[in-house]
């Protein structure tokens, strides 16, 4: 490995672990952003948008799209785009539950979660709460807990004898977090929060309401015998944020109209304020080109990449990959490939972003899933049937996906940003 991509790597694995929910990794995003003279715009308040300008925006606290604004005419968008949510347990609204003499916290299961791996987890709490101050003011705030306050214990085998062949999960029985015991008070969750963020110095008089996940609390680490690889939760798909986020502060205005979007709820179908199929990146656009008819001709001249994890093949279940299109660690970034269109990838496209990567000196993978079995999907047809711009997704070779920690290659996320600067600072024209 070498010093750039050590030192690179060491940024990504501390921004794993400053960003347990979309809400803080949003909020470290904008203070990367900030710090290298970025703007933070308002969507309720009017835009004073000036030549050569670096601009961030944020929505809703877990969706950003960050820019630079041409010195000159701009003649199209590079755009990249991530999301911010990974797989997880929620907490219920109201969660207290005492049974046996366990306080545990109801949760949800926030997407498509492999619910085996949260299974005996050193588990933390974060995400954001409303409350009502000692002025009685209606106020937001990140809230982490940081220490291990919960876990999901297993079953003993000696109770089921069968669990290694036949267990199944019911999520609504087996997956309550167990937080202490002796708890009577049947709101005992929001005291325990009330009691944290007063410890925090924040002066709550009462908590309202909470977006709160499960978390692993084992850090990010640079693991195998080489250190080939990373092992983090949440890599699907704070990574992809990373080298977004990277790669446009290395950016050069003057090389044209550079964009990155980051939204939530992807994970969960998109469909909501925050979401790729929500209007928040329309509502940008719109406000950078009113005029309808130049807003489609900068679509027309525009590129997005999606940037999403990909499927690398894993050694212990080959056969569930397509074999002439099976990515490895550690070789490079993958195109993703398919008919249905649940990636957005064309040939032109595909085309455009090997030769980009070409000249940048990495090396590409593709992917396509086995025509017998489901494809999962990105923003990215999301955004290029909203927008009406040409799209690529495109993602850095995972295993363990969706798992409570992922694994990927230490030379991958370096190789995706080094193509994505190489997006940003291309100043000819896309292919016809």
């Amino acid at each position: 490995m070498t010093t750039e991509t050590l030192e690179f790597n060491e940024g990504l694995l501390a921004f794993l672990d400053a960003s347990p929910t979309p809400f803080h990794a949003v909020a470290e995003m904008v203070s990367m952003l900030k710090e290298a003279g970025f703007t933070l715009l308002d969507e309720s308040a009017d835009w004073d948008i000036q030549p050569g300008g670096r601009y961030a925006v944020v929505r809703g606290g877990s969706s950003i799209v960050a820019f630079h604004w041409p010195e000159g005419e701009s003649r199209g968008l590079r755009m990249v785009g991530a999301h911010t949510d990974s797989p997880c347990l929620k907490i219920k609204p109201r969660p207290d539950v005492v049974r046996h003499g366990c306080w545990q916290l109801g949760v949800e299961v926030y997407g498509g979660v492999l619910l085996n791996t949260w299974f005996d987890r050193d588990l933390s709490l974060a995400g954001r709460v409303t409350y009502l101050d000692d002025l009685g003011r209606l106020c937001n705030t990140l809230v982490d807990v940081r220490e291990p306050v919960a876990t999901v214990p297993s079953l003993a085998i000696h109770l089921d004898r069968e669990a290694n062949d036949k267990r199944s999960i019911n999520a609504q029985q087996h997956l309550p977090l167990v937080m202490g015991q002796d708890i009577n008070n049947p709101d005992d969750f929001r005291a325990f929060l009330l009691a944290h963020l007063n410890a925090e110095g924040v002066a709550v008089e009462s908590v309202l309401d909470f977006d709160l996940f499960a978390y692993d609390t084992q850090l990010a680490t640079i693991t195998g015998v080489h250190g080939e690889f990373i092992r983090s939760a949440r890599l699907d798909n704070l990574l992809s944020c990373y080298c977004g986020v990277q790669a446009l502060l290395d950016a050069d205005p003057a090389d044209g109209l550079q964009l990155l979007v980051c939204n939530d709820h992807e994970e969960v179908g998109s469909g909501s304020v925050t979401g790729a199929d929500g209007n928040f990146l329309e509502s940008v656009l719109l406000r950078l080109f009113p005029d309808p008819a130049v807003r489609a001709q900068q679509m027309a001249q525009s590129l997005l990449v999606s940037t999403d994890n990909a499927h690398a093949i894993h050694p212990n279940y080959a056969d569930k990959h397509e074999p002439q299109h099976a990515p490895q660690l550690n070789r490079g970034p993958v195109i993703k490939f398919n008919a249905r269109q649940r990636y957005a990838t064309s040939a032109d496209v595909a085309a455009y972003f090997r030769w980009l990567a070409r000249e940048a000196g990495v090396a590409v993978q593709d992917f396509v899933v086995r025509t017998d079995m489901g494809c999962g999907s990105t923003i990215g047809p999301i955004t290029s049937a909203r927008l009406g711009v040409r799209t690529l997704d495109v993602g850095v070779p995972t295993l363990g996906m969706h798992s409570i920690r992922e694994l990927a290659g230490t030379a991958d996320a370096f190789a995706l940003t080094t193509v994505l600067k190489a997006l940003y600072a291309f100043r000819g024209e896309l292919p016809a």
